[in-house]
């Protein structure tokens, strides 16, 4: 980025005196753009396209066990393995190292280009406590308790707030206000009122109803019929008609699930809710940990315990022989590499295993029913010379959100940064679920839309707040392009037989993927990634 172009029209003045700019309303035409991919492009080329007619391998490697993918799941399960003094294993990175939790740098600030936070861990995720205490993060037993972690982790006050009125006023929680005792506030209380029931609360086969990770859930069939409705199909039918409150819903499902309420399983909407309850005596509110690269510093610990054993490779093909399994993979230059192994973990998205792992219906699993539908993203990162200037007392919150915006609002990467002054320059990080679209047509749509269409769709919200203002302030835009960031749980995942089928696989080829679990959180892809590294130690 050339500071100096993005200085000459604009004084060092005006960005000290809170960034206004009165004359801007449209993005700037000289608005230095990057555009990424998230390796898209290197996996339509060499495993979509090239697959059937792969160059011969220029070297071969011999392992137990080689492990495909570098995202979440994968590294788990390379951690897990060298926790164990297992060290005959491959690790093939992919062609975007640490997928939904990769990050970006902007002079010394990092910031996410996908995942953003973990709530503190629940009971049942005991690899997740596992996982934060061998980090020094997790520093006591109650798992409420903000004491229990390391500080400088958890999410800093303010940590959320809500645009209202028009843009009027921000709010300091994200639950739209409703007055006391008026209809909005009652079907408000009455439905917190039901998921806080619920927290804990177990089925006839003894499991916690909606537990993280979702494999460890109960089977009882009467709660599980909710998984033939739609959330809002099951919000219409017990009454709940307040438009704050349904907004709200909607919001919370397309923040973690990428679908709304429109779509998404009534189980999943409710589990949600109902899935992040402690063993803490005291009524702590849930918390979050996050850093100012989201994620990042999470994958990049787990991925030191196997960096021996990594190679900046994605995998092109791979086939279960007599011996064991066969894979080729590729570097960005297109050079391939034979590996000869025992056994596999397959730890990348369905949509591209079924490219990769012909064999895949032999395991359960039909490619042409069984896949989730994948919701494409856009994650837009701006670099910010100074701050925009703010309305109102409520103020510049970790997590900032537009009521009856389609967007998901933007987090502040410099919120973690424990300064007695506000730094001088920080980075906001948007976010943007296609949600409204069949994912093919946004996909389509983001494969040819135009770097400022891009971003009229990417920066909604902070346009619809700042205005005019915001642009003196900006250096420039990252736009990441997530065109398959997250699978969906839609009405019907949880009985999906292929899923099922690939989630209890302990043959020659294992699989490791958030994918398995319906929707992409930190929690679901480690405890996969932790399963099948348990089945070989």
């Amino acid at each position: 980025m050339n500071r100096r172009h993005f200085l000459g029209y604009a004084a060092a003045s005006s960005l000290m005196a809170g960034c206004r700019w009165p004359s801007w309303s449209v993005i700037p035409p000289w608005l230095p753009i990057k555009i990424l991919d998230g390796g898209m492009r290197q996996g339509h080329q060499y495993v979509r396209d090239q697959a059937q007619h792969m160059p011969s391998p220029s070297s071969e490697r011999h392992v137990d066990t080689v492990i495909l993918g570098g995202g979440i799941a994968g590294l788990t399960a390379g951690w897990r393995l060298a926790q164990a003094g297992f060290k005959d294993f491959l690790l093939l990175n992919g062609f975007e190292q640490y997928g939904n939790a990769s990050a970006g740098e902007w002079q010394d600030v990092s910031y996410p280009r996908g995942a953003h936070y973990l709530p503190f861990p629940t009971p049942e995720s005991v690899h997740v406590q596992e996982i934060l205490r061998d980090f020094g993060i997790l520093q006591g037993q109650n798992l409420g308790d903000i004491n229990s972690y390391d500080e400088r982790c958890v999410v800093h006050s303010p940590d959320e707030r809500l645009w209202l009125g028009g843009g009027q006023y921000w709010h300091d929680t994200l639950m739209p206000p409703a007055a006391k005792d008026s209809a909005d506030w009652v079907q408000q209380q009455r439905f917190l009122k039901l998921v806080n029931g619920l927290k804990g609360k177990r089925g006839l086969d003894g499991k916690v109803l909606f537990a993280i990770p979702i494999a460890l859930s109960s089977q009882d069939a009467e709660w599980r019929k909710l998984d033939t409705l739609t959330f809002d199909q099951w919000l219409d039918r017990e009454g709940y008609t307040s438009e704050g409150l349904r907004w709200y819903l909607d919001y919370s499902c397309r923040d973690d699930y990428g679908f709304g309420s429109d779509k998404v399983s009534a189980w999943a909407g409710i589990h949600y809710f109902a899935s992040r309850i402690h063993d803490s005596e005291k009524d702590h509110q849930t918390s979050l940990l996050t850093w100012g690269g989201g994620l990042n510093p999470l994958a990049q610990q787990l991925s030191q315990a196997s960096l021996p054993q990594q190679l900046a490779q994605a995998a092109m093909h791979l086939i279960e022989t007599r011996d064991g399994v066969q894979v080729w993979s590729t570097d960005m230059t297109g050079k391939v590499t034979l590996i000869k192994a025992k056994r596999a973990i397959c730890a990348i998205p369905l949509h591209v295993l079924k490219h990769v792992f012909p064999q895949l219906k032999d395991y359960g699993f039909d490619v042409t029913q069984d896949i989730l539908p994948h919701v494409p993203w856009l994650v837009s990162n701006v670099w910010l010379n100074g701050f925009p200037r703010e309305v109102g007392d409520v103020p510049l919150s970790w997590e900032n959100i537009v009521y009856g915006s389609k967007s998901l609002g933007y987090v502040v990467a410099t919120q973690q940064w424990i300064r007695v002054a506000r730094p001088s320059h920080s980075v906001f990080t948007a976010y943007h679920s296609m949600a409204d679209q069949e994912p093919d047509v946004a996909r389509a749509w983001m494969q040819r839309a135009t770097p400022y269409e891009l971003l009229d769709v990417g920066l909604q919200d902070l346009i619809k707040v700042y205005g005019p203002d915001l642009w003196p302030c900006v250096a420039g835009v990252e736009v990441m392009l997530r065109g398959h960031a997250m699978s969906a749980p839609v009405k019907g995942y949880l009985s999906q037989k292929g899923l099922l089928a690939l989630r209890d696989a302990d043959q020659k080829v294992m699989f490791a993927h958030s994918d398995l679990s319906g929707y992409s959180i930190f929690e679901e892809a480690s405890w996969w990634g932790w399963q099948a590294a348990g089945k070989l130690i």
